[in-house]
């Protein structure tokens, strides 16, 4: 027998009724129940950062959030950065400084970054405070000076 709850959940400002099973993960109930695949899953243990979301204002892994955790959250994922075909500011910043190779880390990147710079305010970042903000994401293709460079491209 599974243990089902029934939830309603905002995700990139759409409102989402579902029935998840208590031990299904955020990650894996926004990828395969509600379709929002830019959220990655790679190391599944909360270390990588792939799968970083904002859930009520605040980044969170979504591996390590059970989905019936979010019910009545607010959730941006990497999706509801865009508006529209526009890029937002911080992934035009990403692709101008080449902050990608592969693209599998970018979304938690991005994710992460976002919350940060909207909790910080338009207060400037130095280099080294960029860098140990990234530092908390594993990306294996760019050197993070990229992002490094992307993230004060935008704060």
């Amino acid at each position: 027998m599974k243990d089902l709850h029934q939830i309603s959940l905002r995700v990139n400002g759409r409102h989402h009724e579902l029935v998840v099973e208590a031990r299904r993960t955020l990650a894996d109930m926004l990828r395969h129940d509600l379709g929002y695949t830019g959220t990655h899953l790679g190391c599944e243990h909360g270390i990588c950062g792939a799968c970083t979301v904002i859930l009520n204002g605040q980044p969170v892994r979504a591996c390590l959030v059970f989905g019936v955790q979010a019910d009545g959250a607010s959730v941006l994922t990497v999706e509801g950065l865009a508006d529209g075909e526009a890029l937002s500011d911080l992934q035009q910043a990403f692709s101008d400084h080449h902050a990608l190779q592969c693209g599998f880390c970018t979304p938690g990147f991005l994710m992460l970054i976002e919350a940060y710079l909207a909790e910080a305010g338009p207060e400037a970042l130095t280099a080294e405070q960029a860098r140990e903000l990234v530092a908390s994401n594993l990306c294996r293709c760019t050197g993070y000076q990229g992002i490094v460079e992307a993230v004060l491209a935008t704060a």
